[in-house]
C-alpha cells in the first residue's frame, strides 16, 4: 500500500488493514515509521468525520459517578450537602465555582468539561 492522505471509507479500510499488519515491528524500522505514519494518518481522519462533543458537566459528572461506582452521597460529601449533590444530578442548581474546582482536583474531572453551558430543569 502507498502512503496518501485518506479520504474515503475505503482509504481508511486499506489503512486499517495496513495498520493491523505492521503492528508489533520492531522501533526504528521503515516499517515502524510507516506504522507511525498510517497511524497519524488515520486519527486525522477519525477526527474529521466522527469527532465527538465533550459531554456536558453532569452527564460527564454522572458517568465518572458510576465508572468509578460513586454514589449521590460521595458527591455530597464533595461539594457540601446531600440537598445540592440531588439539585445538581438533577439538573436543577448549577455547578458553582467552588463546586468545579472541587471536582477537577478530587475527581480529575477536566475544568474545561465542566465550566460548560448546560440546560437547567425547568420548574
Amino acid at each position: 500500500m502507498t502512503i496518501r492522505p485518506i479520504r474515503n471509507e475505503n482509504d481508511y479500510d486499506e489503512a486499517l488493514a495496513e495498520i493491523d499488519r505492521l503492528m508489533g515491528v520492531d522501533p526504528g524500522t521503515p516499517e515502524s515509521d510507516r506504522l507511525e505514519v498510517l497511524v497519524t494518518l488515520v486519527e486525522r481522519y477519525e477526527s474529521e468525520h466522527w469527532a465527538m462533543d465533550a459531554p456536558d458537566p453532569i452527564s460527564a459528572i454522572s458517568h465518572v459517578m458510576e465508572a468509578r461506582g460513586l454514589r449521590q452521597r460521595d458527591l455530597a460529601e464533595l461539594i457540601g450537602s446531600q440537598s445540592h449533590a440531588s439539585e445538581v444530578l438533577r439538573r436543577r442548581r448549577p455547578l458553582s465555582l467552588a463546586m468545579i474546582r472541587m471536582l477537577a482536583a478530587e475527581w480529575g474531572l477536566p475544568a474545561d468539561v465542566l465550566v460548560r453551558d448546560y440546560e437547567l430543569a425547568t420548574p
